[in-house]
């Protein structure tokens, strides 16, 4: 493959910058948007995929969806084995199908040994077709993970997702079918589209979240998620889209989730009669990771893909210090993981 001599811009760079408000948007998309579920024509039989956060919530009903269209080898990538084989067993018994085969594999993404290990588990499998990218985190209180020293919302919702996503990268392009794209989705939030990100300024940025006194937990959410966007906007610099399709998706707020689990008594309140009123369902959230990963091609990659469509990146990407911010972090995120080569990784990419 003959390297790149100009900047790829996705579909979602492409587009005009988002001029709904937080509220517009959230209208819009959870009450005046229908689910596109699936087509019946949806065809998985002989595929192997990949959901980690599976065992509960939209990763496990993304997991029964699947195995509906006919998946044949399911990985649900869990962080406690228990339950991982409790939603293991459940998946099969409701399916009884002596042609499935459902794996256990454990991922904790506060854990950069568990990931490596999880990604070597997945590099001895004979074949993936697509890997969606789940496991997430919330929290309304402060707190470091001890491991890596970084504050734990940004640590797991981009740091320890986006290692596991480029780590991944080579695993999905040489393990996808002939002829087939890999395809990796990561699952991103709504509410990246408006994060304020005043971490941008700091001479760092990575270091600038772990600090308690500028701690807002809706923002530093916020920003966690449309910081995927940043470093996916540079991956797929290095990634061609007939190797491997990568993208990044908003399932939407879903009822029946434990996202909020780590939330304060009232928060996690508020947030349950939210989702109570205006929450999309299980499957209507699923079938968004479905959309992304199976249903929709190579024009997605790079994309933000919301409501079932190809939606603009957040807000901060179409402003002025977008390209600095960007070329930073990528170089932070590089110089993290120099223990592990990671550039070298990702510059393997573009051989044959």
């Amino acid at each position: 493959m003959a390297v790149k001599t100009t900047r790829f811009i996705s579909a979602s760079a492409q587009l005009p910058q988002l001029k709904q408000g937080p509220g517009g948007v959230f209208m819009s998309s959870q009450f005046h948007t229908k689910a596109d579920l699936p087509p019946k024509s949806t065809n998985l039989t002989g595929q192997t995929g990949v959901i980690t956060g599976s065992n509960t919530g939209i990763g496990f009903t993304c997991a029964d969806m699947l195995l509906g269209l006919g998946l044949t080898h399911l990985i649900l990538g869990v962080r406690t084995k228990s339950k991982g084989e409790a939603a293991a067993k459940q998946l099969r018994e409701k399916r009884k199908s002596p042609s499935i085969t459902i794996d256990v594999f454990l991922v904790d993404l506060e854990s950069y040994d568990s990931i490596q290990d999880f990604v070597r588990r997945c590099a001895a499998l004979p074949r993936i077709d697509f890997v969606i990218l789940n496991a997430g985190a919330t929290d309304d209180t402060f707190s470091l993970v001890k491991a890596t020293g970084h504050e734990r919302l940004v640590q797991v919702n981009f740091i320890s997702t986006m290692l596991l996503a480029t780590l991944l990268l080579p695993v999905l392009k040489s393990q996808s079918p002939a002829g087939r794209p890999g395809r990796l989705t990561i699952v991103s939030s709504g509410l990246s589209l408006h994060a304020k990100f005043p971490q941008h300024a700091a001479p760092r940025i990575l270091p600038a979240f772990d600090f308690e006194k500028d701690f807002d937990a809706l923002d530093q959410y916020s920003t966690s998620k449309f910081l995927l966007h940043l470093y996916l906007d540079e991956l797929v610099q290095h990634v061609d889209a007939d190797d491997v399709v990568v993208n990044c998706v908003d399932p939407g707020l879903v009822k029946g989730t434990n996202l909020h689990r780590d939330l304060g008594s009232f928060t996690h309140l508020v947030m349950s009669a939210i989702k109570s009123v205006s929450g999309r369902s299980l499957e209507a959230g699923a079938s968004t990771y479905i959309n992304a990963a199976v249903v929709q091609g190579k024009e997605t990659h790079g994309c933000f893909v919301m409501n079932w469509k190809i939606f603009p990146h957040g807000m901060f990407f179409y402003g002025p210090q977008r390209e600095d911010t960007q070329a930073r972090l990528w170089e932070e995120m590089m110089e993290e993981f120099r223990f592990l080569k990671l550039e070298e990784v990702i510059q393997s990419l573009r051989g044959a």
